[in-house]
């Protein structure tokens, strides 16, 4: 089947994709992430370089009008190396959906984002809010030509280090209301590189993992935005802002489960190459049939979860409906690469339980993975929603 999935050219992508992780990207976070440093500049524009902030966007936007598949296929290698610098590529978007700007805007800063020039943060989550998006308390009031911002957001990573926040909130007012903007929506707060936006106070949330960037939480306190910093549908799938975030979550997902594909199989890499290091009782510990078949388990789960990852991405590069799909690879990829990289550092022993070696990185980061783009559970509730129909005693 991989034979069937890899074509030439995504072979090359991935051969690129691998070259680069060893070379650039692993030296920077065996630095980086012991002293919670944040992804350099310089390597973000090498990311630039290659394409890898436009791998989806169209070739008219200055991408590379690719698919899902190749975008996962790029993150599962720099997930190898460090996973947040597989996820910073998804900071990039396309900004023509912002139907309010003039088109001139929408194409001048969508072929920037596709070169890494123009990253965004998202801002979904509340202090009260996680899974259940359409309980968004965060408001915004429409008073004459400006949107006024209030509330809390929670979880937003690179607030501070990205050119806008796109962020979900609710409307609110009679002028919002005679205008058409009902219900939620999603809103482009622009700001200066490195700064928060104006009347907005945050702070960084202290996190076990995922460093290369800062988490915050952040509080809007009258933030004012132009009436035309609102995602209104355009070349976007339209203008609801909790649907727009829900279609979003799908491809995340699929991101997800490659970022913690690329995360075991560093951690797997890591140990088979320190199996044939380590000697005890004056034999590799690679010969003890223990490890050999801890081992052979973790490495056909890394690739049960890549061919279901495979599968998934050709179904919604096909455009195929495969929101349940995206949720069992999700929950799949997740939930195995928790499992591999604890392994991997039960085979390094001592050793694996200090930051000289890349695996508690990669065991960190992929617990995370369980939590993220919908937990494990709200993974498990859709997939058997799609199965099953919803109960009867839910609501919502």
């Amino acid at each position: 089947m991989t034979e069937h999935y890899l074509t030439d050219e995504r072979r090359m992508i991935q051969e690129v994709a691998r070259d680069f992780t060893l070379r650039e990207v692993l030296p920077v976070a065996n630095e980086l992430d012991p002293i919670q440093g944040d992804i350099p500049l310089e390597l973000r524009n090498k990311m630039g370089e290659l394409g890898y902030f436009g791998i989806r966007m169209p070739e008219e936007h200055g991408g590379m009008g690719l698919g899902v598949f190749e975008y996962a296929l790029v993150a599962e290698e720099l997930a190898r190396g460090w996973m947040s610098v597989a996820s910073i590529i998804a900071r990039a978007g396309s900004l023509m959906s912002v139907g309010g700007w003039p088109l001139e805007k929408r194409q001048e800063l969508t072929r920037k984002a596709a070169q890494g020039e123009y990253l965004s943060a998202v801002a979904l989550s509340e202090p009260d809010v996680g899974s259940d998006l359409k309980a968004v308390s965060c408001r915004a009031t429409l008073d004459g030509d400006e949107w006024v911002i209030a509330g809390n957001k929670y979880w937003c990573t690179f607030a501070d280090g990205a050119d806008y926040i796109q962020l979900l909130a609710r409307t609110d007012g009679a002028q919002a209301e005679a205008a058409g903007f009902t219900g939620t929506r999603s809103f482009i707060i622009e700001k200066p590189r490195g700064e928060l936006p104006e009347n907005c106070n945050g702070s960084a949330i202290p996190k076990i993992g995922y460093f290369g960037w800062k988490t915050w939480e952040l509080a809007f306190d009258g933030t004012r935005i132009p009436k035309d910093n609102v995602i209104t549908g355009g070349e976007s799938s339209g203008s609801d802002g909790f649907k727009n975030a829900v279609n979003w979550l799908n491809a995340a997902r699929v991101h997800t489960a490659a970022r913690s594909i690329g995360l075991a199989r560093g951690a797997l890499e890591d140990a088979i190459a320190y199996s044939h290091e380590r000697v005890q009782f004056g034999v590799p510990i690679a010969d003890f049939q223990e490890t050999r078949f801890k081992l052979a388990r973790m490495a056909s789960e890394v690739e049960a979860s890549r061919q279901l990852m495979y599968h998934v991405a050709t179904l919604m590069d096909g455009g195929e409906r495969a929101d349940k799909e995206a949720s069992m690879v999700k929950w799949q990829a997740s939930e195995m690469a928790e499992r591999v990289t604890s392994d991997a550092l039960q085979i390094l022993g001592g050793a694996g339980y200090t930051k000289l070696h890349a695996v508690e990185r990669h065991w960190r980061d992929a617990r995370l993975t369980k939590i993220f783009e919908g937990t494990s559970e709200i993974q498990l509730r859709i997939i058997s929603d799609r199965m099953l129909g919803r109960p009867g005693s839910r609501t919502a």
